[in-house]
């Protein structure tokens, strides 16, 4: 199973892919502090049988490396499954492009869809080919 995180502050959206075809977002997880959430995404890895993680880094903006360096850490707090390939791959644009599929769908609510719909584009993306660190 590969799984893709986008990682936010308030929310950390997630998607999955079990054949490296198919990926679909599941439920964001909510940030109610940075070990809660590390605790919550080890957990959730481990449930589905994660063997492979890709997480989105912003390139670009004022604030990139400052991003960089948060994403990196609070994924340092996660408790990977053992033998777990850690992967990065650009986010730039995710959350806009999520947004824009959603138009007409449902309304856009703070819910967490956008965020795991960011992830699955992050996934989709790094399947194609496209594994930029």
């Amino acid at each position: 199973m590969i799984a893709a995180v986008d990682v936010g502050l308030r929310r950390i959206g997630v998607a999955l892919s079990p054949d490296g075809h198919v990926v679909f977002p599941k439920e964001a997880i909510l940030r109610r502090g940075r070990k809660q959430a590390a605790r919550e995404l080890g957990e959730f890895l481990r449930e589905w049988g994660v063997r492979t993680l890709v997480v989105g880094l912003p390139r670009g903006g004022s604030s990139e490396e400052e991003m960089q360096r948060r994403i990196r850490h609070f994924i340092s707090l996660v408790e990977l499954p053992p033998g777990t390939a850690l992967h990065f791959q650009d986010e730039a644009g995710s959350s806009q492009e999520a947004k824009e599929r959603m138009v007409g769908i449902t309304r856009q609510r703070r819910d967490g869809k956008i965020d795991s719909l960011a992830a699955q584009i992050i996934l989709e993306r790094w399947l194609e080919g496209c594994h930029t660190p």
